[in-house]
């Protein structure tokens, strides 16, 4: 299964690592199996076409850890992030639709999360895309704890981009249903120096969250 990407970021750097390998588990705001009548619905539409409109991006942060204090050298964090936030893919439609992995693979080409010519999922020839499983995890809260070699007021934190859009799928007939689909993309890791101003809305958040003083407003909210 082809993975999703991982970004960390501190000081400022951003380096990508591609994380594969995935398991699947439950998901509480997966799509419910159609029932038969639905099926035979979708089998008679199943040459429809797709659009998308509303599509959006954005960082959320899922973990943050509390505010470390390190004198003049600095030295190893040893604070575990808490969970803020777990994202999950999500697929609803007002009526009989594609099975979820499809909306999501067409999702996913029209925001280039995926890069296939295949029309559907089902004609890609046997790939897979961690982005189209309706049952991908949340990423784990990284449990190493980083090493600033500077004194510093420090906060890990952690995220992912989440990915959304309406869609309407229309069948050759002009019958159409209509939806909206979620699912992330990116893990992000990174690290901030409360003392220093936030460079991103991660970062910013992760600040709400941990230094001190506290903003009175959330940032984004």
């Amino acid at each position: 299964m082809r993975g999703t990407a991982r970004r960390v970021c501190a000081a400022g750097l951003v380096i990508g690592v591609l994380v594969t390998g995935l398991t699947a588990c439950a998901g509480d705001d997966r799509a419910p199996e159609p029932r038969k009548t639905d099926r035979a619905v979708m089998k008679a539409c199943a040459d429809g076409t797709f659009t998308w409109s509303r599509v959006t991006e954005r960082d959320r942060l899922t973990g943050v850890s509390a505010l470390e204090r390190l004198g003049a050298g600095g030295g190893r964090l040893h604070n575990p992030m808490r969970r803020v936030y777990t994202p999950s893919p999500s697929v609803r439609a007002d009526g009989p639709a594609p099975p979820a992995a499809e909306i999501l693979f067409s999702l996913g080409k029209k925001t280039g999360e995926i890069d296939s010519d295949a029309r559907t999922l089902a004609e890609a020839g046997g790939d897979t895309w961690s982005f189209t499983d309706v049952r991908l995890p949340a990423p784990k809260l990284d449990d190493d704890r980083v090493t600033p070699r500077a004194a510093g007021e420090f906060v890990q934190y952690a995220g992912v981009r989440e990915v959304s859009a309406d869609f309407r799928y229309t069948c050759p007939d002009g019958k159409a249903v209509s939806g909206h689909a979620r699912n992330w993309t990116v893990d992000i890791g990174g690290l901030m120096d409360c003392e220093e101003k936030a460079d991103s809305p991660l970062a910013r958040e992760a600040a709400w969250h941990s230094c001190e003083p506290a903003a009175p407003d959330r940032p984004g909210h």
